[in-house]
């Protein structure tokens, strides 16, 4: 059986670089981040994300903060075996106020794509903040910098709407403050963890991630 995993908003696979993922995978195949085309729909785009999963075979998908997000939408095309999410949510209803607060203002929509360059977001202590603001490697699992991928990630991530899935596994961290673990029933918690544990708490996330794909 085959595993497609998705990272967080900007990053690739190395994220993932110290979990051990459980041997019953024949092969762990990372989608990587694709650049949206000029005006393109959240629908559109997951079905483009979608076309490297291979429905010929079973398979299970893992998602990491919007890769989280992207899965779910993923399963909807292509239902995997198990979906798990990690470091996200399973609804709109899940996100913070400082979510909804974006949301409502549009402030993300209203800003020029040059506040969105690797420069300007690496110099906003707000998004090292959100993170992990004490680990110094933060930076280079920040892979995609495009700014028309990061805005309209951003934004796409501020507009879903989506209804709860109870059959997802959903790991989340008690310190992350991009999704707080207040605002979800996870079904495992991570303890000490930040939005950034896949990699400072992977023993821990291995150790869940054999536990859920061996039942």
């Amino acid at each position: 059986m085959k595993l497609y995993v998705i990272s967080g908003l900007g990053a690739d696979g190395s994220i993932f670089e110290y979990i051990q993922f459980p041997k019953k995978f024949t092969e762990i195949i990372y989608i990587d981040w694709l650049i949206p085309n000029y005006n393109e729909s959240f629908e559109n785009y997951v079905n483009r994300m979608a076309e490297k999963v291979d429905v010929s075979e079973k398979f299970c998908l893992l998602g990491y903060s919007f890769g989280g997000i992207m899965v779910q939408e993923i399963h909807k095309l292509k239902p995997a075996e198990k979906v798990v999410i990690l470091g996200s949510i399973k609804s709109d209803k899940e996100m913070s106020i400082t979510f909804h607060l974006a949301k409502s203002s549009r402030i993300f929509a209203k800003l020029p794509e040059s506040y969105f360059s690797e420069k300007t977001i690496k110099s906003y202590a707000f998004f090292r903040k959100l993170f992990d603001p004490n680990n110094p490697k933060l930076w280079q699992y920040f892979k995609v910098q495009n700014p028309t991928y990061l805005k309209w990630s951003i934004n796409k991530i501020l507009e879903w709407k989506h209804e709860e899935d109870s059959n997802v596994i959903q790991i989340l961290a008690d310190k992350d403050i991009v999704f707080p673990v207040k605002n979800s029933k996870p079904n495992y918690v991570i303890k000490g963890g930040t939005h950034l544990f896949p990699v400072t708490k992977a023993k821990e996330v291995s150790k869940i991630l054999e536990e859920v794909f061996s039942n």
